[in-house]
């Protein structure tokens, strides 16, 4: 049987002394973070708790300098509504720069260390998870303290060997504990701390933390 001939359509050959140049590609420019929002002005409103409204006052200019600067995000506090408010500009250069910045402000407002919750805006895999004593056991009165009491430890030596062990951060406030780190850490801090609140002997905690940061350090 015959081979049927099949018909393609060349491309034109240079004429003669052209030189032989390769097919032209289109070349589009990346899209800003503003375009990407359809052009819109992205917003956030924190509120201010009134326990860290002297805090917030007093340490404003370390808050204000990487939000602004770094992160390109306007930012004001709201003196009648008491709350912090963030907006997107035409210039910020990534779209999570608005969630990194609240996310940043929230941690300090909840009472973590500047120097700590400055790492939400450099980091991407760091969270914070907030929970209560009640959540874990119901406790009232002198049990619930001394619950408090465990987690701390005398000297805060307990939540410090936590913190050591795990790579978080954790600030107890009253009955309400807020953990910061990346979400295998903050886990295993949770788990600890559940561990205390349940009546566990702070040397057992300890034991397993140890075992817990040398694996840790291992896979570092």
């Amino acid at each position: 049987m015959a081979a049927m001939a099949m018909e393609v359509d060349a491309a034109p050959a240079p004429a003669a002394g052209e030189p032989d140049l390769p097919p032209m590609k289109v070349k589009f420019e990346p899209l800003s973070a503003h375009e990407m929002q359809g052009g819109k002005v992205q917003f956030r409103r924190i509120a201010v708790p009134s326990h860290r409204y002297t805090p917030l006052k007093k340490h404003w200019l370390e808050i204000y300098t990487p939000v602004v600067e770094q992160m390109k995000i306007d930012l004001r506090m709201n003196l009648k509504t008491r709350k912090v408010e963030l907006k997107t500009k035409r210039d910020t250069p990534d779209t999570s720069a608005l969630q990194k910045s609240a996310d940043f402000i929230h941690a300090f407002l909840l009472g973590f260390d500047i120097a700590d919750a400055i790492a939400l805006l450099r980091l991407d895999d760091l969270y914070v998870d907030s929970f209560e004593v009640k959540d874990v056991k119901s406790l009232k009165g002198d049990h619930l303290s001394r619950a408090i009491g465990r987690l701390s430890g005398k000297g805060g030596k307990t939540k410090f060997a936590i913190e050591n062990s795990t790579r978080t951060r954790i600030v107890i406030a009253d009955s309400r504990i807020h953990i910061l780190g990346a979400f295998a850490n903050i886990r295993i801090a949770r788990d600890a701390l559940c561990s205390l609140i349940l009546g566990s002997p702070a040397g057992k905690v300890y034991s397993r933390l140890r075992t817990i940061g040398n694996r840790l350090a291992e896979r570092s």
